[in-house]
Formats: C-alpha cells, structure tokens, sequence
C-alpha cells in the first residue's frame, strides 16, 4: 500500500500571518525564491496521475487530507513558496513521517507542485472527481477472487494456490477509496445472531486496538501522535471512561503489556522510528512517567506501522517492520535493511534477530494462546493486477522465508524482478489463509471470549482496511478464520462485519483494529469515520 507519506505538517489551522512570517518546515532562504521551471497547466496535469498513484491514499483524492497524511489544501501549504514546496518533497522530514523524495527526478517533483497548487485553487465544495464505475457484470459470488458486491455476513471464500492468475492478466488499477461522511442511520452489517452498535465516536482516526490484563481498552491515535484509553462498556453500550493516556508519541501503532499476564509493568507501544515503553499498573489511566526508549527501529519512506507482541513466557519481543517501498530489491536498496521482516528482540531491546523474512507488511500480530505461536497480518505487493498478490494470515516459522519481494506464495518469481534469487524458490513458505489481493489486512485478533458460539472459540478475527489497487473495491470489512477447535486453519475465511460501501462504491468506514472485550463482545476501530464499534452475540446461532 506504498504511498508518498505524509506532507506532514501542513497544518490545517495554522493562521497565514503566523505561515507567512516562517519558513517552510525551516526551508532555507534560497528554496523560497527558487523559481518553478515548468508550465502550471502541462506540469498539474502529469502531476495528477503521480498524485493519484502515490499520494492519494494519504491526502485525499482532493487534497482534502486522510488517515495517514494532512490537507494540503491548509494555510501553511498554501502560504509555502513553490520552491519550498519543492524542497521539502526533496528532503522530507523524518521526524513527521515524510520521505525524502530526491529519488524521483527534478520533473516529477515540479510536478507534484503544480498539482498541489491546483488542488489549492479548486474550491472544495466543487464535486469530487467520481470513483470508477462498478463493473456492470454480474457478481460472481462462486470464484475465489471477489469485490464488495459479494461480500456478504456469512459468506465464506477460500484461495488456493492454484487459483492465481498470471501477472498483469488484468491492468494495475488505481482506485483509492471515496471517504465519505457515514449517511444517517448506515451501520455495518453482521451475521444473524449478532448485533452491531456505535460504542465510541468523533475519535481522530482510531488504528490498532488492545485489551488490557484490567479490561481496559488502548487504541493508537496514529496520526494525533496518541494512545487513547476506554473503560467499561455502560448499559446504553458507550464507555463509561474516556481518557488520553499518552501523547506526544511518533505515529503510534503497536500496544502490548509486559510482562505477559495479569499484572504488567510496563505499556510498550511501536512508534514509527522505534519502540518505547512507559511504566503502567493495572487501572492507570495516564501515563506514570515520559516514555523510555527501547529500540530503533528503521524508518523513512513505506510503510510506517510497528506492532509489537511478547511470547507467553515473555523471554521474546517480536516487532513488526514493513518494506519501504512496493518490490525494490534489497540488494541494491539500502533502506530495505531490516525491513519486510519481524524482528526478535529481548524485552529491553537487546540481541536483535530476525525472526522472520519475506514478509512485505506484517501490520498485525498476535499470539494463538493454546500453542503459543505467533501468527501475523501481511499486506502483500500490488502492481501485477487486480488478483495477485493475495494478502494473507499466517502463523509465523522461525528463520521462515515468505518470499518478498523475489518471489510470492510458494514457487512464483515476481516479474519486476526475474531471475534474481533463484536459489530462494524453494524456501518460499506458502501461508495459511490467502485472502482477497489488495485487502490490506491489519490487525488481528484470537477470539477467547466466552459470549461468542462454542464454535467460535479460538478462531481469527481481522481488519480489513480496504483496497485502492484493485479495479472493484474489496475488503472494508472484519473477517473470521475459523480454526474448527485445532488452532490450525484449512484455508478458508468468512465474512464477518461489512457494510461500509456504499452501492455507488463510496466508502464511509475502514476497519482497523480488532481486540475481544471484557464480556465477550468484539471491538473494532474504524479510521473512516473515526468510530470504534461493538458487536455482540443477541440470539440463537
């Protein structure tokens, strides 16, 4: 889900005087009198497929801002100098999450500019350049490879490996999400049995969700830089606490208690650049002290998400890392070291190991409690067509190769990148459950709740967050992997929670996090509407 990451800091309320009397992000003097040396019109109208293929996901479609990125649209941008602009596409900051772009050359660059001026001059009330039309086809709901249409409570979809298309058998889409506001009275749909209700609202883009030993509920606030906190679950379904429990953080995502068990000592979280710890007791609502460093961990351009989760005897730390780009070779891209991969560590960051490799962006993690094995969430590569590459769930093999980015789901070399590590194809790991390409599956959770149908005990719940490479959408929507009582999967998954599309394909939710609460019931975050929903078990199954 590769994007151009955060322009962050065009800050939405800062005031022109304030945005005039100082440089750009601490531009120099010379960037803001370097003059743009391409025409505004030729140079907007290349800048918007650029836009479109790598900065939409993050800003908006109109510049509008998103979960990951600002609106460029605010005073600060718009007050910035072209060459202002331009230099820090150039040089990025990456203490706010943004690349340094001097990769792409000077054109494209001035390009982006121009674009972003476009977007600045187009008022926004102006109606949105519409979304592709659905196919007119007829919804196949018997093949393996689906689109929202047929993604319905209940329905249940298996992948195999034999199923996969050759590259490129359709063209590489383009079709980020619509955000639209939640129409009065739209709700995710569920299962019969099951009932869904708004446990939380008005939340700045609630990501990855845990449940504390105390029952206490932390959700990352990725872009507010904070972990938010929720007690209780009243008789009217809403919290009966909500508090700000830490900020000042680095694009949090990652939460996990230590030691594992009833009584932690310490919350750790996985910021962007690295993971850090504050000290925590059972029913502390604020942090106790300013977070301790643990760990770096790389950063830059990609994927930003760090999860993080201990092994049951809590000698272990995993920590995820995803790729910095789509399917550069790391043999030639330094930034790639230590990427696409989980690393071990002890739990005071020392004695760092790769546990896992090949895995482009494992964004969620978590511990089967019966076998003690990790498993992971993986948001595979896109490029090669609506149908490949399948995202997956997985439990994780020590030293296990998952084939990024030379080769994907067993014997199959990505053709961006033929011929290169041949001696690796038989070492390609194929994973448990193929799922939907294009997904983007996050986070993900065992249910080990008591409220739940007997035949739910210890299956997978997760987030799926919702395509933008693929020509239909597919995804918005939390699945079940039932693992039938074994704690093994037999490849198949079932639609769970979906609703958020529209029928013009609009979207108004994207499911995140995923964590079990207290009483049995599901809690899941959605950074569309910035909700965190409640689903519970109502009657006969």
């Amino acid at each position: 889900m590769l994007r151009i990451r955060t322009l962050i800091g065009f800050i939405a309320g800062a005031a022109a005087s304030v945005a005039l009397a100082q440089s750009f992000h601490d531009a120099p003097a010379s960037a803001k009198t370097t003059k743009n040396p391409t025409s505004a019109a030729d140079g907007a109208k290349s800048g918007a497929t650029l836009y479109d293929k790598n900065c939409s996901g993050c800003h908006g479609n109109k510049g509008e801002g998103a979960v990951d990125g600002p609106a460029l649209t605010a005073a600060a941008a718009k007050n910035a100098s072209d060459g202002e602009l331009f230099w820090f596409i150039t040089h990025g900051s990456p203490a706010d999450g943004m690349p340094a772009w001097e990769s792409l050359p000077d054109t494209q660059r001035w390009q982006l500019v121009d674009f972003v001026r476009e977007l600045q001059t187009t008022p926004q009330n102006a109606p949105a350049k519409s979304p592709a039309k659905p196919p007119t086809a007829a919804v196949s709901t018997s093949g393996p490879f689906i689109d929202y249409r047929s993604e319905s409570p209940g329905a249940t979809h298996k992948i195999t490996v034999s199923d996969l298309p050759q590259p490129y058998a359709t063209p590489s889409a383009n079709n980020g999400p619509r955000l639209v506001k939640r129409p009065d009275g739209a709700m995710p749909k569920t299962k019969p049995g099951f009932k869904v209700e708004l446990y939380a609202e008005g939340l700045e883009a609630p990501r990855l969700i845990r449940t504390a030993p105390n029952g206490d509920y932390f959700a990352a606030l990725t872009r507010a830089d904070k972990i938010a906190l929720f007690r209780g679950i009243s008789a009217d379904g809403k919290p009966d606490v909500v508090a700000t429990f830490a900020e000042g953080l680095n694009k949090p995502f990652g939460i996990a208690f230590y030691p594992p068990g009833p009584n932690p000592k310490y919350i750790y979280i996985g910021n962007m650049d690295a993971v850090v710890r504050i000290p925590y007791q059972n029913g502390d609502l604020k942090a106790r002290a300013t977070p301790e460093h643990i760990l770096d961990l790389p950063h830059g351009r990609g994927h930003s998400t760090r999860d993080i989760q201990f092994s049951p005897d809590g000698k272990r730390m995993y920590v995820s890392v995803g790729s910095a780009s789509n399917v550069d070779d790391p043999d030639t891209t330094p930034e790639e070291h230590h990427r696409a991969n989980i690393l071990v560590v002890t739990p005071d960051g020392k004695d760092v190991n790769v546990f896992a490799s090949g895995i482009r962006n494992a964004v969620g993690l978590a511990i089967q409690p019966k076998t003690g094995e990790l498993w992971c969430s993986v948001n595979e590569r896109d490029g090669l067509g609506d149908n490949l590459v399948p995202d997956y769930i997985t439990h994780v093999q020590e030293n296990g190769f998952y084939g990024w980015p030379w080769w994907y789901i067993g014997l199959h070399q990505d053709p961006r990148l033929e011929g290169k590590h041949r001696e690796l194809r038989s070492k390609v790991i194929v994973p448990d459950v193929l799922l939907q390409p294009h997904f983007a599956s996050l986070e993900m959770t065992f249910y080990d709740g008591k409220q739940f149908p007997a035949d739910y005990a210890g299956d997978v719940f997760a987030a799926e967050h919702g395509s933008w490479n693929k020509s239909t959408r597919a995804g918005y929507e939390v699945i079940r992997v039932p693992l039938h009582q074994s704690g093994k999967a037999s490849g198949d998954y079932e639609d769970f929670l979906t609703g958020f599309v529209l029928d013009n394909g609009d979207v108004w939710g994207r499911p995140v996090g995923v964590t079990v609460a207290t009483d049995g019931s599901l809690l899941v975050t959605d950074d569309g509407s910035g909700s965190i929903w409640r689903v519970s078990y109502a009657g006969a199954h």
